[in-house]
């Protein structure tokens, strides 16, 4: 599938499991998180800048970014690159300038919080991506931006070719900027 002609985009099936898996792996962490996550996104941003939610879900993410490798465990080269482009076009999706108004950061650390955004899941995602405001300042996830890439290096000794014709690199969205 393309659009625009850039490339392959995630299907709406890659897509579900994708976010089935960030859930699934969220909730192995315990119900808090599951409160803190809400708190970011029912949260007024212009009253509350999100500091105390993000402190509160940063005690968590290695924590889900284990559970979340341990899910992976036992899939196929084709699979990780499915799930590595729904991340790559999500990053890309998020790389505009209203959003890094948001969250400010050089060119690594905009990509690091949208990877955050990434990884907080996809209410958060969808909240972001529909009303930048909501974004939280100086928040990361590095490890997120190149999950699935690094997991596939890792298991089959390269880093998969999604087919995206895209960039997870901060400024590579020309529609964003």
């Amino acid at each position: 599938m393309t659009t625009n002609g850039v490339g392959r985009v995630p299907t709406a099936a890659e897509e579900a499991r994708f976010w089935g898996l960030v859930e699934s792996a969220w909730a192995t962490c315990g119900s808090e998180q599951a409160h803190v996550r809400q708190a970011l996104v029912g949260r007024d941003p212009a009253a509350d800048d999100g500091n105390d939610s993000l402190h509160a879900l940063d005690a968590w993410m290695d924590r889900f970014l284990a559970q979340l490798r341990g899910m992976c465990a036992d899939l196929s080269s084709a699979e990780l690159t499915d799930l590595d482009r729904v991340v790559e076009r999500k990053l890309y999706d998020l790389d505009r300038q209203e959003v890094h108004e948001h969250t400010d950061g050089s060119d690594d650390g905009f990509l690091y919080c949208r990877g955050f955004i990434v990884a907080a899941g996809q209410e958060f995602y969808n909240a972001v991506h529909a009303d930048p405001a909501v974004a939280v300042l100086d928040a990361e996830c590095e490890a997120m931006c190149y999950f699935f890439a690094r997991l596939h290096n890792e298991r089959f000794g390269g880093y998969p070719d999604t087919g995206s014709g895209i960039s997870r690199e901060s400024g590579c969205n020309p529609g964003g900027w």
